[in-house]
């Protein structure tokens, strides 16, 4: 007897073959047979017009640190996700020196956007190693999770203060790789680092991986080669990657004999840059490395929470009660000194960054919710400033800045969408960048499978499904070597979404208070997820969390096989 049949789905395996109309059948945490179910079951579900495909991988989510206090994952697990993959950009939580905690809390509230007040909440940091960290968040999760370790991390735990301030001395460098050997033989799914010149620590430092030399960057991800199921991802910079860090990526790959993969293609400033960083990726391929880029599969939408109240003369109004600020935009005088600073801010911005046209109304409540300025100045006759007065000023409206990378001259028009998902098909792209369990109050981007479900797949086309899911199931999950995860096949982990692919879709951006200490975050639930198994058990039904917990913590080696560098060219040859 089966524990659970999912009867006449629209199956899509994961691996871009197409749909075919069948049973799935789990025992225990496999799949037992995919085809026509004759045997009984505990648990059949009639998903007659659903479609069960493998559960969604986000290999770049900052859950390291929100898993001690929220088993779910939320919202990710809402979305389908059933594996996360944290420690990305070198900020793990862990190895922790004695006496450290407090740095690297402070750290990951600066780089990562996390309250403070959450990370100092969420219980005692008093792990040492990787094995330790990894020990404390195997308490029973909703999800699988796997981690990095961070560069940062580890350069923190060696030099202490000295971290963010000089070269590593050669015994200093040989004691951090035999601290990435001992994380990665702990469990460590490999080795992340950043060069990103916007990240500071808690005093306003470069980070301690910004202090590093080229050599310790290739000394580390070296220490790869010798355990196996592990991989590399990195920040070059922000922008155009200059040629040396492209060859430190070529040579970070090469000595590790893994993929690397760096975080985030795409620039707000014009399409040549991305075409620029993309020749990373040909760079370590004319080498035999290989280097692949995340890009976001969605616009970037971010709280607009200090940009209102920054413009000259909107603070005194922003902050009267609702008949005052009524009041106060019917005065010409007050009016004109409010559209002036609107206007002069809009001319000083670079590119979308001062299109208040592309701006969005993030409020669920709000009868203009999901509608951009632009949009609602055509719906009402007016010009865009008048609704950033009378919306969103009036109304306390909370207004989401709309980021449309990779393509910002076009916007979030069907030529945008189709030019963004013309470079997902890229051999050098792969999707993931969600950076979820960061940025809390700024952005949400966990909702990016339903996003590409709803609108890139169904309501535009742009996609076909099988597509679709493979670029958000297998290919992250081969990448990652994650075993018999990331697709639907018989003995293969049961982590599987049945959806509805009429309804799919995010619901829109919320403001939930629900971290340690009451601290703010944005989420955002889902629409048409009917159910998500972890294991084969249901973590998720109809839109709502259940209390299994069947999620394990992912260890490099027993959960992971090892990608080396023969094996995705010979899988994946290079374009």
């Amino acid at each position: 007897m089966f524990d659970l049949v999912v009867r006449d789905a629209t199956v899509v395996d994961g691996t871009g073959r197409p749909p075919m109309t069948t049973d799935v059948a789990v025992s225990g945490d496999r799949i037992a047979k995919i085809g026509k179910v004759r045997d009984a079951s505990r648990r059949t579900i009639d998903a007659q017009g659903l479609v069960v495909c493998p559960g969604f991988i986000d290999l770049h989510t900052h859950y390291d640190a929100q898993l001690l206090w929220d088993s779910t994952a939320s919202p990710s697990v809402l979305h389908g996700v059933t594996t996360v993959l944290g420690g990305n950009c070198g900020f793990s939580i862990a190895p922790l020196a004695p006496g450290d905690a407090g740095y690297i809390q402070r750290m990951m509230a600066v780089v990562e956007g996390i309250p403070l007040g959450a990370l100092e909440g969420s219980g005692e940091w008093n792990w040492t190693s990787f094995t330790e960290y990894l020990a404390r968040i195997d308490q029973g999760l909703a999800v699988n999770a796997g981690f990095l370790v961070g560069h940062s991390a580890i350069r923190r735990a060696v030099m202490g203060d000295d971290a963010t301030r000089r070269a590593s001395s050669p015994e200093q460098l040989a004691t951090m790789v035999a601290l990435v050997e001992a994380s990665l033989s702990g469990g460590a799914l490999g080795l992340s680092s950043s060069l990103g010149e916007g990240h500071t620590d808690g005093e306003g430092r470069p980070v301690p991986s910004r202090s590093a030399a080229f050599e310790e960057f290739v000394a580390l991800a070296g220490a790869l080669r010798r355990h196996p199921g592990t991989t590399l991802e990195f920040i070059p910079t922000v922008g155009p990657i200059p040629d040396d860090r492209m060859q430190l990526m070529a040579d970070m790959s090469l000595a590790a004999d893994r993929p690397l993969n760096w975080n985030l293609l795409g620039s707000l400033a014009s399409e040549e840059i991305y075409e620029q960083q993309l020749r990373a990726s040909d760079v370590a391929a004319r080498q035999g490395g290989h280097v692949v880029a995340l890009t976001l599969p969605d616009m970037m939408r971010m709280r607009a929470s200090h940009l209102l109240p920054s413009l000259p003369g909107w603070g005194d109004v922003i902050g009267l009660d609702e008949a005052g600020r009524r009041a106060a935009v019917l005065d010409p005088e007050v009016r004109t000194r409010l559209r002036s600073a609107a206007e002069k801010a809009a001319q000083r911005s670079m590119g979308v960054l001062g299109d208040f046209a592309l701006m969005e109304v993030g409020d669920p409540g709000s009868k203009w919710q999901g509608r951009s300025l632009g949009e609602i100045a055509g719906m009402r006759g007016t010009d865009v400033v008048d609704v950033l007065i009378d919306v969103v000023l009036v109304e306390a409206a909370t207004l989401l800045l709309v980021l449309p990378s990779l393509t910002p001259s076009l916007g979030r028009s069907d030529d945008g969408w189709r030019a963004r998902v013309a470079v997902w098909k890229d051999p050098r792209v792969m999707l993931g960048g969600s950076d979820a369990g960061a940025h809390l109050d700024l952005m949400c981007h966990a909702n990016y499978p339903t996003v590409v479900l709803g609108e890139v797949v169904r309501d535009r086309g742009l996609l076909s499904l099988e597509e679709a899911i493979e670029m958000m199931t297998d290919r992250p999950a081969r990448h990652y070597g994650l075993r018999h995860r990331g697709r639907l096949a018989e003995g293969w982990f049961a982590d599987l979404v049945v959806f509805d692919p009429d309804r799919v879709a995010s619901q829109a951006t919320e403001v939930l208070h629900d971290l340690p200490g009451g601290g703010e975050r944005l989420s955002a639930a889902s629409r048409g997820i009917n159910h998500v198994f972890v294991g084969g058990r249901e973590v998720v039904s109809e839109g709502a969390v259940s209390a299994e917990r069947p999620g394990r913590v992912l260890r490099s080696g027993r959960d992971t096989d090892t990608v080396t560098l023969a094996e995705v060219r010979q899988s994946r040859p290079h374009r």
